[in-house]
């Protein structure tokens, strides 16, 4: 399917050309506000942002400017006072509105009914790793192999995990696949509750094995999740990588900064001009600009840069600086729908969720950051293959013992638990343009989820094998009637149906600046993550990836930052030859 099909633009506003002959002004390495160059600008305090600001300001030789377009995720210097963003059984708050949160919405979807599907993505210090549900997945180590077939060099598995480790400090200590002493912190899942228990029993009576690690030896199977949880609280990006390093002279941060442009002469980025308080101001890099925006912004800003496919950008009367027609292409993410069943014991979160309880759980993790409010509650889950013949696991489960409606903006009114599940390797492709030259509009985003017939063939057995697991005799004491797809949805074509209107983004976009060889026509950025025919200029992100991993992608993106940071300042990548694996199927 072509990339980029033909969209009637709507020009909002006019854009100023930026001259060749820029008098760039140099800085001592502690940073001030009449500071006008430094030798890194980074574009975006999310995931990756967060974690290049700490890597790269170690070096005291290096001044560093972190531009962030949302604000801070603490109110009054405190984390619990954002109670919102920092209690981890609080997360669908911001999924639900937009104060940290980006809000987008793809066009309608020819193949899900014409829905028009939600994106929520972060808008804050920490960006999705402010928003998302904590959990903490690497994907298969297959996918990193893939990748460097896919012409992404010194990106297989061996040259990821040991930037893995770096970033992690797992509570259970580290071993060949865990980290011990990096700033992340990862808890393993831990619950008495008796829903969790009986999900992990059940799918073992399905015949699935049990795993104790699934981002170390063996993916295959249910488990107990890793959570990006720390002393009760969420632990994202900026609590682990940016607000240790917020001491430091050669570090500065702005926040509700919008970044509008990136700034070249000829052919290497000189800086960023951005809006903030209403102002337009610019600032310049002595040696590299850095777009960590994610999958959707990082894409737009390159293409409002001018930087792109030149058709598409003429049409929008943005001046071609470099023809990258790979720019916003190859849109990959992850569906997932909930299987449902009524409990019939009283002991899932619907209880929780009423007023006065909601304030005691709230109190007692104001006040000890313990209790229901120190987890996301999806601490059970696990990733099997949906047929005979794919090589490891396509299908992924998050458990939850309570029932989850439009992205939690509605209320549950009944005892139940869910399961959510989605095939992790989707073959429907899509992509972003841009709306207009007006930085301020959202661009045009079009997944084409269900485009193809594998993809809806994967979305049967995931519902397939959810019921066969569900049937299990671990779940007589709990299970009762099935509501949702619910008894009427039996035939091929009534699933196909259900799948349809009901299924949601699992919100992880990714691939939209992808990373490859100079062979490659739809590439963005090399495995260096330099961007093609351009100097100073990379993209840190989950856009680079260059084909969607099995996985959520929290845990992928922080990875890729680590390994950036590197690349950056000229150290070799880290490798470590002859990990032992699961082997796969033949």
């Amino acid at each position: 399917m072509e990339c980029c099909s033909d969209v009637s633009p709507s020009i909002s506003i006019s854009m100023l050309c930026f001259s060749s002959s820029v008098r760039l002004t140099h800085s001592s390495t502690a940073v001030n506000k009449s500071t006008a160059s430094y030798s890194y600008v980074i574009v975006g305090a999310g995931s990756a942002g967060c974690v290049l600001a700490n890597r790269l300001s170690e070096n005291t030789s290096d001044s560093v400017l972190l531009l962030e377009a949302g604000p801070k995720d603490k109110q009054l210097g405190s984390t619990r006072l954002s109670w919102k963003i920092h209690m981890p059984a609080a997360l669908t708050y911001n999924l639900c509105d937009d104060k940290y949160n980006w809000f987008y919405h793809t066009l309608p979807q020819a193949h899900m009914d014409g829905r028009v599907m939600y994106w929520p993505r972060g808008r804050v210090w920490g960006g999705s790793s402010s928003l998302n549900a904590m959990v903490y997945i690497r994907g298969h180590a297959e996918d990193y192999n893939r990748w460097q077939s896919e012409g992404a060099e010194g990106w297989d598995y061996h040259h990821c995990l040991p930037y893995f480790r770096k970033a992690q400090t797992h509570e259970l200590g580290a071993d060949r696949y865990r980290g011990g002493d990096g700033p992340l912190h990862v808890t393993r899942g831990k619950t008495s509750h008796p829903l969790h228990h009986a999900f992990i029993e059940v799918a073992q009576q399905a015949g699935y094995p049990f795993t104790d690690d699934m981002n170390g030896f063996q993916q295959e199977g249910v488990g107990w999740m890793d959570m990006t949880i720390h002393r009760g609280k969420r632990w994202s990006t900026a609590s682990a990588y940016l607000r240790p390093a917020l001491s430091r002279p050669n570090l500065r941060t702005e926040v509700r900064c919008m970044v509008t442009r990136i700034l070249f002469d000829g052919m290497r980025a000189r800086g960023v001009e951005y809006q903030q308080d209403g102002q337009m101001k610019k600032v310049f890099a002595d040696k590299e600009v850095i777009l960590s925006g994610g999958a959707i912004n990082s894409p737009q800003l390159l293409l409002l840069s001018g930087v792109g496919n030149a058709d598409e950008l003429r049409k929008h009367d943005i001046p071609v600086i470099q023809h990258l027609p790979g720019v916003g292409c190859n849109l990959q993410d992850h569906l997932e729908i909930y299987v449902q069943h009524r409990c019939t014991q009283p002991i899932t979160l619907y209880k929780a969720q009423k007023p006065f309880h909601m304030v005691k759980i709230g109190l007692e993790w104001l006040l000890r950051f313990t209790g229901y409010g120190a987890t996301a509650h999806l601490e059970s889950g696990g990733f099997i293959r949906s047929r005979p013949g794919v090589p490891h696991p396509d299908i992924q489960f998050h458990f939850l013992p309570s029932q989850v409606i439009d992205h939690g903006r509605v209320k549950s009114k009944i005892e139940a638990f869910q399961v959510h599940v989605g095939p992790m390797r989707s073959t429907s492709v899509g992509w972003l343009k841009l709306k207009s030259r007006d930085p301020f509009a959202h661009p045009i985003i079009q997944p084409n989820y269900l485009s193809t017939d594998t993809d809806m063939l994967e979305f049967r057995q995931c519902i397939k094998h959810t019921r066969e697991i569900f049937t299990q005799k671990a779940f007589d004491p709990f299970r009762g009637p099935e509501v949702q797809p619910g008894p009427a949805v039996q035939s091929d074509a009534e699933i196909d149906a259900f799948v349809r209107q009901k299924a949601d983004s699992a919100y992880h976009p990714s691939c939209t600046c992808k990373m490859g060889s100079a062979s490659d026509s739809r590439a963005v950025v090399d495995p260096a993550l330099r961007v093609y025919g351009l100097q100073g200029l990379r993209v840190v992100d989950a856009s680079v990836m260059p084909s969607m991993l099995s996985g959520n992608l929290n845990a992928p993106t922080i990875m890729i930052a680590e390994k950036a940071a590197d690349a950056i300042k000229g150290i070799p990548s880290l490798h470590d030859p002859g990990v032992p694996l699961h082997p796969q199927s033949d």
